[in-house]
């Protein structure tokens, strides 16, 4: 099983980029646990909240790993969760870091904000781009500090889809 993870700023195209590599190579997609959550609470999002988000997002993950298809396409995972509770309140519980390099990723694509218009969808919150650039920095901090694989995604809509799925086709092995 290949473990693919698209990451990175709001409004860059993850979701669209997860459904794209599930219907170009199969496979399964896990998306945004946090987006189901808020629909379900619709309220302000708290601090309170993150343990509660990451486990579900873990479940949804778990659930999709022991069916083991050859490519998972995560549209997210736990480091959006650490660095949200960051950017958001200030702290993180401290579980989140260890779990997250518990597990195994192959591939990380990071997509940065650049090209690309933000567009509010009711659960956004960073209009700025230097807001996204800062979300942006900080994942590719993380994941070159722990020394995770990762490919930077950028370029208009196509682009990002030529690029995204000429590194999966390539970790898939050709």
């Amino acid at each position: 099983m290949k473990v693919v993870v698209l990451t990175g700023p709001e409004s860059t195209g993850k979701s669209w980029l997860a459904a794209a590599l599930q219907e170009q190579f199969g496979g399964l997609r896990v998306d945004e646990y946090v987006r189901w959550f808020i629909e379900q609470n619709p309220r302000d999002t708290c601090l309170g909240d993150i343990p509660e988000i990451a486990r579900g997002q873990l479940q949804w993950e778990d659930q999709a790993r022991a069916q083991q298809p050859p490519l998972l396409i995560l549209d997210t995972h736990l480091l959006s969760n650490i660095l949200w509770s960051q950017t958001l309140f200030g702290d993180c519980p401290a579980w989140l870091e260890p779990e997250l390099l518990s597990r195994h990723y192959d591939l990380h694509l990071l997509l940065s904000p650049e090209q690309i218009d933000w567009t509010d969808d009711g659960q956004r919150c960073q209009p700025q781009l230097s807001e996204r650039r800062a979300f942006f920095d900080a994942t590719r901090s993380w994941l070159q500090l722990h020394q995770q694989p990762l490919l930077i995604i950028q370029g208009d809509w196509l682009e990002r889809r030529r690029q995204a799925c000429a590194a999966v086709a390539e970790l898939l092995g050709g």
